[in-house]
């Protein structure tokens, strides 16, 4: 059996009691942190399970999976992810690969950005699709998440902006960051949706010590969000209960 455990949106302290209860009895445990950002301590979880957390990289989960997580098909192996599993899809792929050897998969949800971006007012079934802004590489600046965000806006609905993490790199994309590379891409596009006056909401550390704030993006632009991670809403039409909740987060 294979367990895909949510570690939760923060920290060792989401860490929900069936998951604890279902690492004590495994016999491996594996850990992935790449695909997000883990404020928590791994030796704290490994002195409730009292069994020791082997991290893995993004090499090892993507390419030799069967040297590690399904090296052997017939022992209960857990593997905690950031956040809630099968956010990433990363997490999708392990499933399939796990059902391809005979290994059944099961599945310990927890929390994560999908639910807890409720903390700013924002009522989740107005929120359109999700997307994320890559840190550019050479030549490569995609403009799609611009793309994304439009169409959103077009339609009334927010949008949830995730900002690249790439932890083997120790890089994690700030909110600051994050509305340059959109500023860059409405310079390409040019279509006055990234525009000075545009309400925005930052977001960093929710779960933990939880900090948003709602302003401009000339406001925003050049304001410390402190540690990761960080992510942006861009938000859409709003209902008049929405805009009293993110008076809550307004710069003065």
């Amino acid at each position: 059996m294979l367990y895909l455990i949510g570690l939760g949106i923060h920290d060792e302290g989401d860490v929900s009691i069936k998951a604890i209860e279902t690492l004590k009895k495994v016999n491996v445990v594996y850990a992935e942190l790449y695909t997000s950002f883990f404020n928590g301590d791994l030796s704290v979880i490994e002195k409730w399970a009292g069994k020791k957390i082997n991290v893995l990289g993004r090499y090892d989960l993507e390419e030799d999976i069967d040297g590690n997580v399904l090296s052997n098909p017939h022992k209960d192996v857990a593997l905690l992810v950031c956040g809630d599993p099968l956010i990433a899809t990363t997490h999708a792929d392990v499933i399939l690969r796990a059902r391809k050897k005979g290994v059944e998969v099961k599945i310990i949800h927890s929390s994560s950005i999908y639910s807890a971006v409720a903390e700013t007012g924002l009522q989740i079934y107005k929120f359109g699709k999700t997307t994320t802004l890559p840190f550019p590489q050479g030549d490569y600046f995609p403009t799609s998440p611009y793309d994304v965000i439009k169409n959103n806006h077009d339609l009334g609905l927010h949008s949830l902006v995730l900002l690249d993490v790439k932890s083997e790199e120790t890089r994690f994309m700030t909110v600051n960051e994050g509305l340059r590379l959109l500023l860059r891409m409405e310079d390409e596009k040019k279509k006055r949706l990234i525009v000075d006056d545009l309400s925005l909401v930052g977001i960093a550390r929710l779960g933990g010590d939880s900090l948003i704030r709602v302003g401009t993006l000339e406001e925003l632009l050049d304001l410390d969000f402190g540690r990761p991670p960080h992510s942006l809403v861009v938000p859409g039409e709003l209902h008049f209960t929405e805009k009293d909740m993110l008076d809550m987060f307004r710069l003065d």
